[in-house]
C-alpha cells in the first residue's frame, strides 16, 4: 500500500518528521492500533521517556508485524505525552522507529490514566 504524503502549497512547512495530511488508497485496509502504554511484557514500566517511548513503539512494531506489516504502514500517529519538556525526545525516538516514514502526526500535551506513564501513542495504519 503506497501511502501518499499531502503537502499543500500556502501550508507552512511541518516541523518534524511528519506529513500535514496523507492520502491512503481508496482500498486500503484500516488497522487501529489501541493506545500503546509503556508497560514492558513484564508487567514493569521502564524509567525516563526514551526507556519508556522505546517500549511504546517496540510494542507498536509488533503489533504491525503480528498483521504482516511494518512501522512504513502508519498512516496516522496520535502521541499523548504528560509533559512538554519530553517532546524533544520523543520525536528523536519516534525518528529511530520510523525512519524517513512520514504518517500525519499530532502530539497532545495530556494528564494520562497511569501516573507512572510518561507517554501514550495510538495509530492507524494501512495494510
Amino acid at each position: 500500500m503506497d501511502i501518499q504524503e499531502i503537502t499543500p502549497k500556502g501550508v507552512a512547512p511541518a516541523v518534524g518528521n511528519y506529513a500535514h495530511g496523507v492520502s491512503v488508497p481508496a482500498n486500503a485496509r484500516l488497522i487501529f492500533i489501541s493506545g500503546q502504554i509503556p508497560t514492558l511484557q513484564d508487567g514493569s514500566v521502564p524509567r525516563g521517556i526514551e526507556a519508556q517511548a522505546d517500549a511504546v513503539w517496540e510494542n507498536i512494531g509488533k503489533i504491525l508485524s503480528a498483521d504482516g506489516l511494518g512501522f512504513v504502514n502508519l498512516a496516522k500517529v496520535t502521541t499523548y505525552l504528560t509533559n512538554r519538556e519530553n517532546a524533544d525526545v520523543n520525536g528523536q525516538v519516534r525518528r529511530k522507529f520510523l525512519g524517513r516514514h512520514k504518517p500525519a502526526l499530532t502530539v497532545i500535551i495530556s494528564e494520562i490514566f497511569d501516573p507512572e506513564w510518561l507517554l501514550e501513542i495510538e495509530a492507524i495504519a494501512i495494510g
